[in-house]
C-alpha cells in the first residue's frame, strides 16, 4: 500500500496511475471525495482528511510501504510563507509519528536556494523541514511543467505564445507531469535507500522549442513571445493572481531567466523526462475533441 497525497491534481494522479498499472495499492487522503470518486471504481482507497491536518495525515500513514507527499500550489503566498510553514509542520509532525519505509516529496529545480526564487521559497522550506525525518526520503525537483502552457491552445491561435521566459532561446529545465509521476512510482516500488537522495527531473527546454511544437499541434506557425517585463504584474493578473500578489511569482521567473534553475547541482541525480510538449499539447487536444 502507497499514500498518494493530492491524487485529483496533475503530478497526484500521475503517480497513482502509474503505481496501478504496476500492480500496486494506493490509498489517498482526500478532502473532497465526490471530486476523487473516479479513483474508488479503480480500487484506490480513500481517507478523509487534508494536509491541514497533522492526525488525519497520520493516520493516512498507517501501515504503507512507502508515501508521496507534496505541497499545495499557493501562486499569492503570504509574504513570511506560513501557508506552506503550516503544512510542512503538519507533515512533520505525522512523518515523524508514523515513520513510513520511504518518502518522496515533490520538490522543484532552485529549491536548493534559500533566498531570491520567488514561488520556489516554499518548497526550500519543505526540503529542510524534512531533512530532520526519520525516514529515508528523496526529493524530487522537478523542471516547470509542460501543462502550464496548455493555455496556448487557445491564446496562441493567431501565431504567437506569451512567455515568461526571457530570452525565449534559452534553455531551462521543464518536464511533464506524467513524468514526474512515473519517476515518483519508481522511487516508491525500487530498492530501498538510506538518508536523502535529490532527484532533478526532466530536460533543457526552451520556450521557442515549446512555441514550434505547440505550433506542430495547431498546425500553423506559433512564436514565443517574451512578455516584457514591466507587463509581468498585470499578465498575472490575468492568470489569476490577485493585483498586489504577483511578486512571488514575477521572483521565480527572475530567477527562471537568471539561469537559477539549471541542471547540475553537486550531489544530485537527474532523471530525463520521455514526454516531449507536444506530446502534452496533443494528448490535451485529443481529450477536449473526445
Amino acid at each position: 500500500m502507497f499514500l498518494v497525497m493530492g491524487i485529483t491534481g496533475k503530478v497526484g494522479s500521475a503517480t497513482a496511475r502509474h503505481l496501478l498499472k504496476q500492480g500496486k495499492q494506493v490509498r489517498a487522503l482526500v478532502r473532497n471525495r465526490e471530486k476523487a470518486a473516479q479513483w474508488v471504481d479503480q480500487g484506490v482507497e480513500l481517507v478523509d482528511g487534508d494536509w491541514n491536518d497533522a492526525t488525519a495525515i497520520a493516520a493516512a500513514l498507517k501501515g504503507v510501504e512507502g508515501a508521496f507527499v507534496m505541497l499545495p500550489a499557493v501562486w499569492a503566498p503570504s509574504p513570511d510563507y506560513r501557508e506552506a510553514r503550516g503544512v510542512i509542520a503538519n507533515y512533520v509532525d505525522a512523518l515523524t509519528e508514523v515513520a513510513p519505509p520511504r518518502v518522496v516529496a515533490l520538490s522543484s529545480m532552485g529549491a536548493n536556494r534559500t533566498s531570491g526564487v520567488g514561488m520556489i521559497t516554499a518548497l526550500s522550506l519543505f526540503e529542510q523541514g524534512f531533512r530532520s525525518l526519520p525516514s529515508p526520503v528523496a526529493f524530487v525537483r522537478a523542471g516547470g511543467f509542460f501543462e502550464n502552457f496548455l493555455f496556448g491552445l487557445q491564446a496562441a491561435q493567431g501565431g504567437t505564445l506569451p512567455v515568461f521566459y526571457n530570452p525565449t532561446n534559452r534553455k531551462s529545465t521543464m518536464v511533464a507531469s506524467d513524468d514526474i509521476g512515473a519517476e515518483v512510482a519508481t522511487l516508491l516500488t525500487a530498492p530501498a535507500w538510506s538518508g536523502h537522495r535529490v532527484i532533478e527531473l526532466g530536460s533543457m527546454v526552451s520556450a521557442d522549442e515549446v512555441a514550434e511544437q505547440l505550433g506542430q499541434v495547431l498546425k500553423r506557425d506559433v512564436k514565443a513571445f517574451a512578455i516584457p517585463r514591466a507587463g509581468w504584474a498585470e499578465a498575472f493578473e490575468q492568470f489569476g493572481i490577485p493585483k498586489g500578489h504577483t511578486g512571488p511569482a514575477e521572483e521565480m521567473f527572475e530567477s527562471v531567466n537568471a539561469g537559477w534553475m539549471e541542471l547540475g547541482i553537486t550531489g544530485t541525480e537527474h532523471v530525463a523526462g520521455t514526454t516531449s510538449a507536444r506530446d502534452v499539447f496533443a494528448a490535451a487536444q485529443n481529450f477536449v475533441k473526445a
